[in-house]
C-alpha cells in the first residue's frame, strides 16, 4: 500500500498579524520543544497573539509564546544560516518577523514565520473598511 503526504493542520493562526502588519515574504521553520510542549500544542493549547520573532547571535527565537497556563516562553526556530542571513537583512531594513500560522498535523510541528512592515492607523482603517464591503456590510 502507497503512503500518501499528509498535509499539515493548522493548530493556531495569528490572525492580528494581518491586521497590524502588510505582510511579505513566507518561511516555514521548525521550532525546539520539548514532550510537554509537544503535547500542549497538539492539544491547542497554545496561543500566538503577541508573540514576535527576535534575532540573537545568529539564531532565531520566538518569544511570548503562550502555551497552555504556562506564562509566556521563549523557543529556539531552526532554519538555515542562509535562511536566518535574509532575515537578518530585512530586520536592518526596518521590517519586523512575525508568526503567523503554528503547523502541527505531520510529525513534526512547524512555524510559519513572515517579513511584515508595521501599519499606520489609516491603513488599518482600510482593511476594515475593505473587509466590510467585500461582506456587503458597507454602504
Amino acid at each position: 500500500m502507497k503512503k500518501t503526504k499528509k498535509t499539515p493542520d493548522m493548530v493556531t493562526v495569528n490572525r492580528r498579524a494581518h491586521y497590524d502588519y502588510t505582510l511579505g515574504d513566507e518561511l516555514t521553520v521548525g521550532m525546539s520543544l520539548s514532550g510537554l510542549e509537544v503535547r500542549s500544542i497538539r492539544d491547542h493549547h497554545v496561543q500566538l497573539k503577541g508573540s514576535f520573532v527576535t534575532i540573537r547571535d545568529h539564531e532565531l527565537w520566538l518569544n511570548n509564546l503562550t502555551l497552555g497556563a504556562d506564562t509566556a516562553r521563549n523557543i529556539r526556530l531552526l532554519a538555515t544560516k542562509k535562511q536566518i542571513s535574509a532575515l537578518e537583512r530585512e530586520k536592518v531594513a526596518g521590517s519586523t518577523i512575525v508568526p503567523v500560522r503554528l503547523l502541527g498535523g505531520s510529525r513534526y510541528i512547524k512555524l510559519v514565520i513572515a517579513v511584515g512592515k508595521g501599519k499606520k492607523k489609516y491603513d488599518k482603517r482600510e482593511t476594515i473598511k475593505r473587509r466590510d464591503i467585500d461582506r456587503g456590510r458597507y454602504i
